[in-house]
């Protein structure tokens, strides 16, 4: 199997640790991008994303050889699809948007050989896979010529390294033989458990995964508008109610983002949208919560005016989708800064985890402390943690969305 050439489409989040754990393993990896200045920087053994611990294994994997980055697909024996699967809208009609997969497709179809393997990464709708090989057959090619499967992620960005290997894979192919050719593959670079099946399930089930906690995150987010109305402090009441034995009540926050759980849901709903009002509506409420936080905002905003007689310097901490990441992907935060800011508020944001954010006066905490009269916090970064940070933050006229306070 080490024999095998393999060609990994895609170096972003998911792809790039993912051609890199490979050729650590010993394999001859072909990385390809787009990017051109991700594959100059990937074959300088650097990084082009945020993730602890992954530049010093990509430094590793180019000092060897073992993995060299291109910006043209490379003839291979393993193709693996690790390309962003977006949505698009267009009025109430959202489905998933399968460009950049099919141009992969049709860029390995230029190179494909009898026995070679196409293994997809990317999140996709159902029946992804099985229209792949119908594709490529009405290429000319013979059915059973070559193996097609899904092997979706499920890692973290920040936890990336270590999920990477632990986390459990589900592989589905479209046939026996091809699962288990995969399954052997996926054995020489991760620890995990792989448990095999057919490619409709594996493609289900990374759908179904993100869209549980979507539905759950859309409780916690539908509590906390409710508590507020109400006066009720929702993160003690989350505490308490999880003292029963049988809930687990998750955590509020600014909004859903990211290119899984705020998307994988309209992967489902797209095909079946009469029979999946709940998954629908969950989703709805997920992407109101930044606006109801705008307005949120906007009130304690109307209120120090009244009060003061001038406008207010608003700070806003975290932008990204989620807490000690770089990644603005779908982000509620970014979608309230830019929202607010459109409604010529000054406004001071603050993202440590990111050097410049255009269109944004970006400072750091000190400054914004120093200079703002209310301040919002966003998202859940480990430096706003900082008990100094937080003592700080009690003194001053703030809003706590993510629960910082609590932990």
């Amino acid at each position: 199997m080490k024999n095998k050439k393999v060609c990994v489409i895609g170096l972003g989040y998911i792809g790039l640790p993912t051609a890199t754990f490979i050729a650590n393993a010993g394999f001859s990896v072909a990385g390809v991008d787009i990017n051109r200045d991700a594959i100059s920087t990937i074959n300088d053994g650097k990084i082009h994303i945020i993730e602890p611990g992954l530049e010093e294994l990509v430094f590793k994997a180019t000092s060897t050889k073992n993995l060299i980055a291109y910006d043209c697909v490379q003839p291979s024996d393993i193709y693996m699809i690790c390309v962003p699967t977006p949505f698009k809208k267009d009025s109430d009609l959202i489905e998933p948007d399968m460009s950049h997969v099919f141009d992969a497709v049709d860029k390995i179809a230029i190179h494909l050989k009898s026995g070679d393997l196409i293994i997809l990464e990317s999140t996709s709708p159902v029946g992804t896979s099985e229209k792949i090989e119908n594709y490529i057959i009405d290429k000319g090619f013979k059915r059973g010529s070559f193996g097609i499967g899904y092997c979706p992620e499920r890692v973290l960005p920040g936890k990336i390294i270590e999920e990477f290997i632990n986390n459990d894979r589900i592989i589905g192919g479209n046939n026996i033989e091809t699962t288990s050719t995969i399954c052997e593959f996926y054995k020489y670079f991760t620890d995990c458990n792989l448990h095999q099946t057919n490619s409709k399930t594996a493609e289900m089930s990374k759908l179904s995964e993100n869209s549980f906690r979507d539905v759950n995150i859309a409780f916690a987010n539908e509590l906390s508008i409710l508590c507020h109305e109400e006066g009720i402090d929702v993160w003690e009441l989350i505490r308490l109610t999880n003292h029963h034995p049988r809930v687990n009540v998750l955590q509020p926050g600014t909004g859903v983002g990211g290119h899984c759980i705020s998307v994988d849901p309209w992967f489902i709903v797209s095909k079946s949208p009469e029979k999946t009002k709940l998954i629908k509506t969950a989703r709805n409420v997920n992407d109101m919560k930044p606006k109801w936080v705008v307005d949120n905002i906007l009130s304690h905003v109307e209120a120090f005016k009244s009060k003061n007689g001038r406008d207010p310097i608003l700070a806003l901490y975290g932008l990204t989708f989620k807490p000690n990441i770089d990644d603005l992907r779908q982000s509620p935060a970014i979608e309230v800064a830019k929202d607010l800011s459109n409604k010529n508020l000054k406004i001071l944001v603050v993202e440590p985890n990111i050097e410049r954010i255009d269109g944004m006066n970006a400072v750091n905490l000190n400054i914004a402390i120093e200079k703002a009269d209310i301040h919002a916090v966003l998202v859940g970064h480990e430096e706003f943690k900082d008990p100094i940070f937080i003592s700080k933050l009690r003194e001053l006229n703030f809003i706590d969305y993510c629960g910082i306070l609590q932990d």
